[in-house]
């Protein structure tokens, strides 16, 4: 647990340098794409230094000045496969965002769904020694926090205060400089194998790249593309990717919840390859121009032509209707949402005054999908798509980028985390508690 809190310190160290450099990098590394923004920072907005805990003051100014994706190589369910291939990757995507940027970057941030996260709900609290609160008081009560036992080989990917109590007082977002006894607090922890940190950490340094910060992509999807009363009242957010479908639950502004299913668009893709008996390129290219999940009359008659270039005359002139398209694509979509809706259960979602969902990410854009996931998922649904981001190009606003939108936030505007205190290191604690489903119900 000492060397993840001195890696993360370290990390935040090396954001904090570079920002004030002025210029980094951020990387969504994805299974169908790799996404690469370069930011330019303008120095800390005052006006945005009101928030205290969760948007840390001095929150700064940036703009885009570089762009560009690529097709994805080497990653599966969001996890790298085949460092060489992931590597290559990402050194097209930065060296063509830098092109554009004309300015060449060492440092970056980045995000990767999968990696079979896991939430729990910690609380401790601590005796204020001064009468007034301040920053090592909220380092002890960090510490106080029972660990729960992660299992072999997990490590910690974020560790959020979502909430401060002081005696009786409780839903604080910045307890510090005030007068009180007892000081509590709950916290979000999320913990992801290893082996994919570990991973995304050696592919970064042979792409001669300091990695400066790591973050969950559905994280980084859910703060750009849910408004303030979703993120308030408590809502969630389903990012359907290519290869895994990241699902964030968000309270009071925090991650309150983490999750992710290892089926996407591309599972669809590979259903309709099947179906049809088409290479996978012809099948994501129908799925892209005639993709849907309700079937009308019409769809009967609506002729698609597969095409193809097997050399056999009759096979590539073949045509299929629209309504035998969808009756391929419509059960595993099914499938996704069944699996995202037990997740959400299990976090104990019904408990929450707003339930709100939004879909984004490059599948969510499948005509029909925000009316069949409203029915399976029982919520208000709308789609998302990420929030407007000085200098993002045109073609980076869709919902694919949400969560390298997101990325450009969670830098520009960190929340605190666990290892942005000085928590006694004699009080790192190694036991178990309650998992975030109970969680939900004491505290919200």
């Amino acid at each position: 647990m000492k060397d993840l809190y001195d890696t993360q310190r370290a990390m935040r160290n090396v954001r904090q340098a570079a920002m004030q450099r002025g210029v980094i990098a951020l990387l969504d590394i994805g299974t169908s794409k790799i996404a690469c923004l370069v930011l330019r920072f303008d120095g800390p907005d005052i006006l945005a230094a009101n928030d205290g805990i969760g948007a840390m003051a001095g929150q700064s100014r940036f703009r885009v000045i570089g762009a560009a994706t690529t097709r994805s190589r080497g990653v599966r369910f969001g996890e790298i496969d085949a460092m060489q291939e992931t590597e290559c990757a990402i050194r097209t995507a930065v060296q063509a965002a830098q092109k554009m940027a004309e300015v060449r970057v060492d440092h970056v941030i980045a995000c990767f769904s999968g990696a079979r996260p896991r939430s729990y709900g910690l609380d401790g609290s601590v005796e204020i020694e001064e009468g007034l609160v301040t920053e090592n008081d909220i380092g002890r009560v960090l510490a106080s926090c029972e660990m729960p036992d992660l299992g072999p080989d997990r490590e910690v990917l974020h560790a959020q205060p979502v909430n401060f109590a002081l005696d009786h007082r409780s839903g604080l977002a910045d307890p510090r400089g005030q007068a009180g006894n007892t000081l509590a607090t709950d916290l979000h922890l999320l913990s992801v194998d290893a082996t994919a940190i570990r991973n995304l950490f050696f592919c970064i340094k042979r792409c001669d790249l300091e990695l400066a910060g790591i973050a969950s992509s559905a994280y980084a999807s859910g703060i750009s593309s849910m408004v303030e009363d979703e993120l308030e009242l408590g809502g969630a957010c389903i990012d359907l990717g290519g290869g895994s479908t990241g699902i964030s639950v968000f309270m009071k502004k925090h991650m309150i919840f983490a999750d992710s299913v290892r089926m996407g668009g591309d599972h669809v893709t590979g259903d309709i390859s099947m179906g049809l008996q088409v290479p996978l390129a012809v099948a994501e290219r129908v799925k892209t121009f005639y993709g849907g999940v309700v079937a009308t009359g019409m769809d009967d008659r609506e002729m698609i032509e597969v095409g193809g270039n097997t050399g056999d005359w009759e096979r590539d002139r073949r045509t299929v209707s629209r309504a035998e398209l969808i009756g391929i694509m419509r059960p595993r979509i099914e499938e996704i949402l069944e699996e995202t809706r037990a997740r959400l259960d299990a976090a104990g979602f019904e408990h929450l005054p707003g339930q709100q969902i939004v879909l984004t990410g490059g599948s969510s854009q499948i005509p029909g999908l925000d009316g069949l996931a409203a029915k399976i998922l029982g919520s208000q649904v709308r789609l998302g798509r990420p929030m407007r981001v000085q200098g993002l190009p045109q073609a980076a606003t869709g919902p694919a980028f949400s969560s390298s939108v997101g990325l450009a936030l969670f830098a520009a505007n960190p929340q605190d985390e666990w290892w942005d205190f000085d928590v006694p290191a004699e009080t790192y604690p190694a036991r178990s508690l309650k998992r975030a489903v109970k969680w939900f119900k004491d505290n919200w």
